[in-house]
C-alpha cells in the first residue's frame, strides 16, 4: 500500500506555498502513515521517523497545550512517554504552550510560537522537529511555515488524523503508539551499535 501524490520535502520553499492538500495529499487512514506526501502502513512511517530522529544533529521535541496540560485522562501518560522518546534520541524540549501571537517579542528561547515557528527552528538550528499535542488547525500553519522557510525535517505525531504539511505524520497517537515509537527507536539504535542496548 503506497499512495503518493506529492512529494513533501524539507524546504525552503518561499514564503508563499501551497499546502500539501492543494497538491494531491491526502491524510491517512487508520493503520496508516504519511511519509513525505505518500500514504504507507503505519509501522513504517514509525521506522522512518525513528531514523530520522536517529541521525538528527539537533533534534527538538514541540508539545502543545493538549499533552502540555494536564486536561483528560491519559494525558500524563502521553505526557511521560512523550518525554522517554526525547530521552531516548537526546532531543531538547521547547514547548508551544498556546498560539497566542507574541508581540512584540518572540522569545524563541523560551517557546515555539506558532506564527513565527520558523524563526525558532533557525534560531536553534533544528534539523528535526516533532510535533506533538497541537491542534491541527495550528500545527498545519507552523508546519507550513517551517516548510516555506527552513530546511527542518518535521514529524507530526497527531491525536487526530495526521497533518499533510508535515514530512511524516502518524495519526490516533496515544501513549501506547508513542512508547511502540520509542521501542522502534530504541532497537534501531541497537542496531546501528548505540549504548544501553538490552
Amino acid at each position: 500500500m503506497q499512495t503518493c501524490n506529492y512529494k513533501v520535502k524539507p524546504g525552503p520553499e518561499g514564503f508563499v506555498i501551497s499546502s500539501a492538500a492543494m497538491k494531491g495529499v491526502v491524510l491517512p487512514e487508520k493503520g496508516e502513515s504519511l511519509v513525505e506526501g505518500c500514504v504507507l502502513p503505519e509501522t513504517d512511517g514509525m521506522k522512518k521517523a525513528a531514523e530520522k530522529l536517529l541521525s538528527a544533529k539537533n533534534p527538538v521535541f514541540v508539545p502543545g497545550p493538549l499533552i502540555l496540560w494536564n486536561w483528560m485522562d491519559g494525558v500524563e501518560e502521553k505526557a511521560k512517554a512523550f518525554i522517554e522518546l526525547a530521552n531516548t534520541v537526546g532531543a531538547k524540549i521547547i514547548p508551544m504552550p498556546d498560539y497566542r501571537p507574541k508581540y512584540p517579542k518572540i522569545e524563541p528561547e523560551v517557546e515555539l510560537n506558532p506564527i513565527h515557528s520558523n524563526l525558532t527552528i533557525m534560531h536553534h538550528n533544528i534539523d528535526v522537529c516533532v510535533f506533538a499535542g497541537v491542534h491541527s488547525h495550528y500545527a498545519n500553519i507552523a508546519l507550513k511555515l517551517i516548510r516555506g522557510g527552513t530546511s527542518c525535517y518535521t514529524i507530526s505525531l497527531s491525536t487526530e488524523t495526521g497533518n499533510e504539511d508535515a514530512m511524516i505524520s502518524i495519526r490516533d497517537v496515544d501513549a501506547a503508539k508513542i512508547r511502540q515509537l520509542t521501542e522502534i527507536t530504541k532497537n534501531m539504535k541497537c542496531q546501528q551499535g548505540g549504548k544501553h542496548c538490552e
